[in-house]
């Protein structure tokens, strides 16, 4: 905002003035820990349209689902679901429906993915292993200074990174961590992937990190590995605990686990090696919130997820 003086005030006036304005403007402002307003900037650098990112109410419940993929419990029946995930770049319909749904108690985050898929396939088995390269589901958790990237496959096999923006790696003393250290050949530099100039710049990215606690499960409906019959749908559940999310709340001090009407930044997708035919324009990669750009590493870009006390 440009400023302005009026005609002749005194210069002493005007600095106490001025003083006492910005004094009591300090005073009255709430400073929230994820306010989505603190990733702008003077202009959206941002490759999605920040008016139409997803937002969500996460419910907490009074009794945890059991873990095991099997989403049939009544606690999914009454948790909203998402929209039909979308084209990651494009944002048009996708070939096959997939949504997702979020809920909490005091211990853990869950998540439950619906993954329609007539031919359901997953072949790599040891954690880390690029099941990027196979179909799988994602989710991304948003911290101020840092992001958790979580994968899976229908076989339940895991793939975890962490990553910290290489502003805050410093003053946030991750390198005391051995899995966040330089030194460790695990951690390497990483500027995103179809979105190479983030305002933020580069991060550090760790494939040595391991969520402490993590639950989770898979369920096929259908037979896997076995395209002679048509199979339905799987289905996803997990659980992170709340006490594992420090080194993303830190930045921030956000609350653990979070208190009424809090927002996160949580992105969810899903990725297949298979495309349906043109002219669909489909990418493969598939979302929650469209990114419009072929990368999920933009944190700017997930879906807000505000945390409710109201039980379902």
């Amino acid at each position: 905002m440009k400023k302005y003086r009026p005609a002749g005030f005194p210069t002493i006036l005007i600095l106490t003035l001025s003083f006492l304005f910005f004094q009591g403007s300090g005073s009255q402002k709430s400073f929230h820990p994820t306010n989505p307003s603190a990733a702008d900037t003077a202009k959206w650098a941002f490759p999605c349209d920040k008016n139409t990112i997803e937002q969500y109410t996460a419910y907490r419940t009074s009794k945890p689902p059991v873990i095991d993929g099997n989403l049939d419990e009544e606690i999914w029946t009454k948790v909203p679901r998402s929209p039909r995930f979308v084209d990651l770049v494009s944002g048009g319909k996708t070939l096959h429906d997939t949504r997702a749904a979020v809920c909490w108690d005091q211990e853990n985050l869950y998540v439950a993915f619906w993954v329609e898929e007539p031919y359901i396939n997953a072949k790599l088995a040891n954690h880390n292993d690029p099941i990027y390269s196979e179909n799988d589901v994602e989710v991304f958790i948003a911290g101020k200074d840092t992001y958790y990237e979580f994968e899976i496959n229908a076989l339940g096999t895991r793939y975890e990174a962490f990553f910290i923006w290489q502003d805050a790696y410093e003053k946030g003393g991750f390198g005391q961590d051995p899995r966040f250290a330089l030194s460790n050949p695990a951690v390497r530099k990483f500027n995103g992937v179809g979105f190479k100039n983030h305002p933020r710049g580069l991060r550090y990215g760790s494939w040595d990190f391991r969520f402490p606690g993590l639950q989770s499960a898979v369920f096929v409906d259908g037979t896997l590995n076995n395209n002679q019959d048509r199979d339905r749908k799987w289905t996803v559940e997990l659980a992170f605990p709340w006490k594992s999310m420090g080194d993303l709340a830190k930045a921030d001090n956000r609350a653990l686990p979070p208190k009424n009407n809090d927002p996160w930044r949580i992105d969810f997708s899903r990725f297949n090696t298979y495309k349906e035919a043109a002219p669909s324009g489909d990418h493969g990669g598939w979302a929650w919130n469209s990114h419009r750009v072929w990368d999920s590493h933009v944190p700017e870009c997930f879906p807000m997820i505000t945390f409710s006390e109201k039980g379902l």
